[in-house]
């Protein structure tokens, strides 16, 4: 049994790729850090242990072997009204790649992940256009 409890407690790091024609953003998350690189410029922050944990909790109830084969429950990323997106986890020196989703709405497989990585986003409110006072 202790092999299981080694195995999962082997995520190294998690990278989620944002990318549309003018963007190419690069997040890349690891036990104590959070490295950004938007268009080639890079800033690094420090991560929390206990963010960490999180994010490593949630991918954990993932199961990895299925990782790409989760279905995007929207298409914007076609048509250049969301950023192309995808999240690799590497745990045990391989390295499991997601489907690609549009950036803020990735697979329900993956949403609890990929709230837990954007904790800190600011959620933005949208109003319907046709409504404005």
């Amino acid at each position: 049994m202790s092999n299981g409890l080694q195995a999962k407690s082997k995520i190294e790091k998690i990278e989620v790729t944002e990318q549309t024609r003018g963007t190419n953003r690069l997040i890349t998350f690891t036990p104590d850090s959070k490295i950004t690189s938007v268009n080639g410029n890079v800033t690094t922050s420090i991560l929390s242990a206990v963010n960490w944990e999180n994010i490593v909790k949630n991918a954990e109830a993932i199961d990895l072997s299925k990782i790409a084969s989760f279905q995007s429950p929207t298409e914007g990323r076609f048509g250049d009204r969301a950023l192309y997106s995808s999240i690799l986890i590497t745990k045990g020196g391989k390295v499991y790649e997601s489907s690609n989703f549009d950036a803020g709405n990735p697979p329900k497989e993956l949403e609890n992940l990929y709230n837990a990585l954007f904790s800190d986003r600011k959620v933005k409110q949208k109003f319907p256009k046709n409504n404005i006072r």
